[in-house]
């Protein structure tokens, strides 16, 4: 049990590390339109585990409730949507191919404020992987431990582009590849942090596990809707977007299905 918690708490970690490392062998960055189909392939991701691997396992532990059943989940997933909301607007962060920087006012470099905003992204990705492993260490019967690997293993999966598209920007900027690539992997560190924390404290109320799993679909639908859709929409129109955000919704959706 403890082995296979281990990996799947660092199973996103390393998705970020190795898109990171992109920087070493790739000389030039990532087009805009590449750019926009990793943008929208990792909000598909993020949507459906959204959806299977939090909202419904949670709309599951309280499905005796009757018509109120659903309660919990409403109340965990604005929960989340209002964390994130709060540290959007607290924490000084600049969006890719964006000019003014959101949150408080702050004398960062750019560069920071870059990893800053990945780094947000990260947040509730960490928290999703962290209270699902907390409810199968917890026993709590609608989850398993194909369902938890495979949320980290998606997770893992989108993760691997953003690690190269925050990199590789970095050192189109100046950066060494070195610091480029420290920049990448900065930025996804805290989701192994934010992962255990999680279990610290979820694993202790088991009866409000229900909350603690909306409130990280509530986190992570905010980040894709407040910052991912906007991305992989801007400019010139294409589609490109949203055909991989489908690729990337139907991925995960098969993964949890087929593997929890």
């Amino acid at each position: 049990m403890l082995g296979s918690i281990l990996t799947g708490l660092l199973l996103p970690f390393l998705g970020t590390a190795a898109g990171s490392a992109c920087v070493c062998f790739m000389k030039r960055g990532l087009g805009r339109q590449v750019e926009r189909a990793l943008t929208g392939f990792a909000a598909g991701v993020m949507t459906a585990a959204s959806i299977w691997s939090l909202l419904i396992p949670a709309m599951e532990m309280t499905a005796d409730g009757g018509r109120l059943a659903c309660l919990p989940a409403v109340a965990g997933f604005w929960g989340g949507i209002l964390f994130l909301l709060v540290l959007d607007s607290i924490i000084p962060h600049l969006h890719r191919n964006a000019q003014k920087a959101e949150g408080l006012p702050s004398k960062l470099t750019r560069t920071t404020m870059m990893v800053l905003a990945v780094t947000l992204h990260n947040i509730p990705e960490g928290m999703a992987v962290g209270v699902v492993y907390a409810g199968l260490r917890s026993g709590a019967e609608t989850m398993s431990a194909g369902g938890a690997f495979a949320l980290a293993l998606g997770i893992a999966i989108q993760n691997f582009p953003e690690g190269a598209i925050i990199s590789l920007p970095l050192h189109a900027e100046g950066k060494s590849q070195g610091k480029a690539f420290l920049g990448g992997v900065l930025s996804g560190a805290v989701e192994p942090v934010g992962a255990v924390l999680t279990i610290l404290f979820a694993g202790l109320f088991l009866p409000v596990m229900p909350y603690f799993l909306s409130f990280a679909a509530g986190a992570m639908i905010y980040v894709v809707v407040e910052e991912l859709i906007p991305e992989m929409s801007e400019g010139e129109h294409s589609n490109i977007g949203v055909v991989l955000f489908s690729v990337g919704f139907t991925l995960m959706m098969t993964l949890d299905v087929a593997l929890g």
